[in-house]
């Protein structure tokens, strides 16, 4: 049996030796030993040649004698939910998308990312007292990550 421990380990001597800022984002090996690594960079984008690199040292030092299995390393994608905290910093300045514990969603710009919070400026449209238009209300707002089920970048083609 191949286990998670023993593919991140392989993986992240490859990412060190690389030395591109690259991270692991996800590892899911299915019982039918389908391996899944999902990797991003802390800047830019992930290059193709980090993938095959990072795919061929895993594969290489798994022995397939002992265990077949198929092997995907991929870049982590736009349209998955951040899911650890270099992702979070990585898209500090994008406008982000959360889907709360409780199910009600917040979008705002992300502010900034720790272990324990993430800070989010949003906007909202409020009609004050004694005014006729509404007033565009803008505020940080720091919401723990235990409170978070999943947040997503917006994507815009503005």
């Amino acid at each position: 049996m191949i286990s998670k421990e023993l593919v991140r380990k392989l993986a992240q001597e490859r990412i060190d030796e690389l030395d591109r800022d690259l991270f692991i984002v996800d590892i899911s090996i299915t019982s039918s030993m389908v391996i899944s690594l999902e990797i991003d960079k802390t800047s830019g984008s992930v290059a193709i040649d980090d993938c095959v690199s990072v795919s061929r040292n895993v594969e290489h030092n798994l022995d397939r004698e002992e265990v077949d299995f198929e092997l995907h390393v991929s870049s982590a994608g736009l349209d998955k939910p951040l899911r650890v905290l270099a992702q979070y910093i990585k898209n500090v300045g994008r406008e982000v998308e959360m889907v709360m514990s409780n199910g009600t969603k917040k979008q705002g710009v992300l502010l900034a990312a720790t272990e324990e919070a993430v800070t989010v400026e949003t906007t909202r449209q409020e009609k004050l007292e004694g005014k006729k238009k509404k007033e565009t209300i803008v505020e940080a707002e720091t919401i723990p990550m235990s409170e978070i089920k999943e947040t997503k970048i917006v994507i815009s083609f503005k």
